[in-house]
């Protein structure tokens, strides 16, 4: 027969433990640091009987009390922050609305609030509230740089002005701000644009496919399904059906993050501006994109979406050697590679990079530098641009078309 489990009561706090977690969480490392001099000092004088002892003592007690006196008061507050604008981008005004409420009965003491904006903090004073008192505040900032910025959390502070005694805590979570990068508008995209199931052709022959293309003499290995038995009755030979293939207009996005293929920071995020602008345009004309940058692989349905995981990209040194054979491995089938690098790819990088890219599909290299000369040179394979400013970009992708 088994015994039922039981569970161990737990004890309720102690006022023992209640004060030793008052200790811990207000008295700052400073507060601890003068209570343990100040206790030294009381047990010196009391051995040695110096009366300097005695007044070091005495004054950092008066300065304990004090910090405790100031420290004592009701922070029972509420707040909430809103963003009007949760989407902007690079140079826009941010306006972080914040409002402290008092939801209890009995009235706040004065207070300090800090709230969190990326890796910076914003203070401002919390006055003393009624109940049932609300106060609004505003934080503005400039979105000097493209990021995912949190705003928060909020935390309420009150203490003393010697950073003795400290009695914080959080009243509002964080939230996220996606600061997107700037985007030139294109002209409608057509590199790329290829026959697919919609009757646009690939020009490609082969064996296997949908589209009828002619027909051609038997060749030892061929499919015997493919056999046009009616051309073979007339010809007197074996007649093999060739077709065109089709290709979905799938267009795949890739950027070099790697830092060393870049001149500046400046010069990275005009290779993410022009990412941006390239993928915003293929959703925005309906084609299927699959996008890379570093690590993330992302087939994003959205421009909003889209936008939102570029806000995120950041330089990585780990980034795959070889660019266009990690574009192939996530979408080996696509009409269109884009791929953009910094400056630091030079002519003979790039071609050494093109050489695993398939026949069938156009590729395009833009090289990211700025005040260069707006350029576009074709290879064999390949066409590479230099993309001084982002406003060269779609002068450059109409003579793409």
């Amino acid at each position: 027969m088994t015994r039922p489990i039981t569970m161990p009561r737990l004890r309720p706090p102690t006022p023992v433990l209640h004060a030793l977690r008052f200790l811990r969480d207000y008295v700052s490392p400073l507060g601890w640091t003068i209570l343990a001099a100040t206790v030294l000092c009381a047990a010196g004088y009391a051995v040695l009987g110096w009366d300097e002892l005695l007044a070091t003592a005495t004054l950092w007690a008066i300065l304990l009390i004090v910090a405790v006196v100031m420290s004592l008061g009701n922070t029972g507050f509420s707040a909430t922050l809103d963003v009007p604008a949760r989407r902007i981008t690079v140079g826009d005004t941010v306006d972080v609305e914040v409002t402290v409420s008092n939801p209890g009965r009995a009235a706040t003491a004065h207070a300090h609030g800090d709230i969190t904006i990326g890796d910076d903090h914003e203070g401002f004073p919390i006055p003393a509230l009624a109940p049932r008192q609300s106060k609004q505040t505003g934080v503005t900032f400039t979105a000097a740089s493209r990021a995912v910025l949190s705003v928060g959390p909020l935390r309420v502070r009150k203490g003393d002005p010697f950073g003795l005694i400290r009695h914080e805590k959080t009243i509002a979570e964080r939230i996220s701000v996606y600061i997107h990068p700037r985007t030139a508008r294109l002209h409608t995209l057509d590199a790329g644009i290829q026959r697919d199931l919609e009757g646009q052709p690939s020009g490609d022959i082969v064996d296997d496919d949908l589209d009828f293309y002619g027909l051609r003499e038997y060749e030892p290995g061929d499919d015997m399904r493919n056999v046009h038995w009616l051309s073979t009755a007339k010809a007197g030979t074996l007649m093999i059906r060739q077709y065109e293939a089709t290709r979905r207009t799938t267009t795949v996005l890739a950027l070099g993050v790697n830092p060393r293929d870049y001149a500046s920071r400046e010069e990275f995020e005009l290779a993410v501006s022009i990412h941006a602008s390239i993928g915003v345009q293929c959703l925005l004309q309906h084609r299927p994109l699959r996008t890379m940058a570093g690590g993330q692989e992302d087939a994003p349905r959205t421009s909003m979406a889209f936008l939102d995981a570029c806000s995120a990209i950041e330089p990585d040194a780990q980034e795959k050697t070889n660019l266009a054979a990690a574009a192939l491995d996530h979408c080996p089938d696509a009409s269109l590679y884009c791929f953009t690098v910094g400056s630091g790819k030079h002519d003979d990088v790039v071609k050494r990079m093109m050489l695993s890219m398939p026949q069938g599909s156009a590729r395009l290299v833009l090289r990211a530098e700025p005040g260069a000369e707006r350029s576009l040179r074709r290879f064999d394979g390949f066409s590479l641009a230099t993309v001084g400013d982002l406003d060269d970009l779609p002068l450059i992708m109409e003579a793409m078309a």
